[in-house]
């Protein structure tokens, strides 16, 4: 494994932050780290980070503590975003690659680059106070990226960007894994972890609940599925002839119907043929990364999207408005 987080924990005054979280990336994948607000994802990329320190436990890249690392091999998206907002666009993406070690130049077209992909070279010479939200955000994704690094820490990437910069992000996200970089992001937004990720982290209150593969983790709480598409009243009224069958999502496209143990997908099968449904569509299936985290945290992702953050002060536990120091710091003024 090439990222590994180790036995980390935090505290913050009486608050555990994170409570001996462990999980591993390895090089070239695409990882989720899923959680609600106040679950610890940011506490734990800021350590990762080295802008906070760990109470206990450790993080490694490639089997040296990053700490000990001469050159950081992180890129960062930070979720309170922090551009420069009277600087034009092009010439802050060449300040923070400058940061990082790259020439003017090679900045300058890798920059210009990035903005063609995300459809966006007529950003180029605005001011950042003068971009919607979203374009700010994808403005500092790229100044993620530019300096080429190896792993990428993204912090709720997704939130607040429309379906096609979604998609363009997506995008990215597997061409720098085809590239060979590690991308980690953070989420409560399960459906994109879903189509992304190759192994994701669930967390709550700062402890690892699951993790492993996608396909580990949707078998992890043992339910069995099966999804059913049929012609007619997609509420499978018929599904009453088979005990210990239930239906936990109903579509006009497919519905998803759970089975107890010892009650065998061919029931369902059959008990639509008896009652004379015209099946379109069956087949076996895990349950959503949605179903999953239902499961093992006992309430959905969003139920706790109205509380504010965990503790107060420097290294508030991650949620909207958190306190606490971060490596993209929005300035008062700009650089000269």
């Amino acid at each position: 494994m090439s990222l590994e987080i180790d036995h980390v924990t935090k505290r913050f005054g009486s608050t555990t932050a994170l409570d001996r979280l462990t999980f591993d990336v390895g090089r070239g994948e695409v990882f989720g780290f899923l959680g609600a607000n106040g679950a610890g994802k940011t506490t734990t990329m800021r350590i990762t980070l080295g802008v906070l320190e760990a109470d206990a436990g450790r993080v490694t890249w490639r089997g040296t503590a990053t700490h000990l690392l001469a050159r950081s091999p992180f890129g960062y998206l930070p979720e309170e975003r922090g551009l420069y907002p009277r600087m034009k666009v092009l010439d802050q993406l060449v300040f923070f690659a400058g940061l990082q070690g790259v020439p003017t130049d090679v900045a300058r077209r890798a920059a210009m680059s990035w903005l063609a992909r995300f459809r966006a070279e007529d950003l180029a010479g605005r001011r950042a106070e003068q971009l919607s939200k979203g374009n700010q955000q994808k403005i500092q994704s790229i100044a993620a990226v530019l300096h080429e690094p190896p792993v990428l820490l993204m912090d709720e990437p997704f939130t607040g960007l429309d379906p096609v910069n979604v998609m363009l992000l997506r995008e990215a996200f597997l061409e720098l894994r085809d590239r060979g970089r590690t991308v980690v992001f953070s989420t409560h937004q399960m459906e994109v972890a879903e189509a992304l990720c190759e192994s994701v982290a669930i967390v709550d209150r700062g402890r690892m609940v699951v993790g492993g593969s996608i396909r580990d983790v949707r078998r992890a709480t043992g339910r069995r599925l099966v999804r059913v598409a049929v012609d007619g009243d997609h509420r499978l009224p018929w599904l009453a002839s088979v005990p210990g069958t239930r239906v936990i999502q109903a579509g006009m496209d497919r519905s998803s119907v759970e089975l107890d143990p010892g009650v065998e997908p061919d029931e369902v099968l059959a008990a639509a043929v008896a009652a004379g449904a015209r099946v379109r569509h069956f087949e076996l299936a895990d349950p959503s990364l949605e179903q999953v985290f239902i499961d093992v945290v006992g309430r959905r992702v969003d139920e706790d999207a109205h509380l504010a953050p965990v503790g107060s002060g420097p290294g508030a536990v991650d949620g909207p408005g958190e306190a606490g120091p971060t490596p993209s710091p929005r300035p008062a003024e700009d650089p000269a």
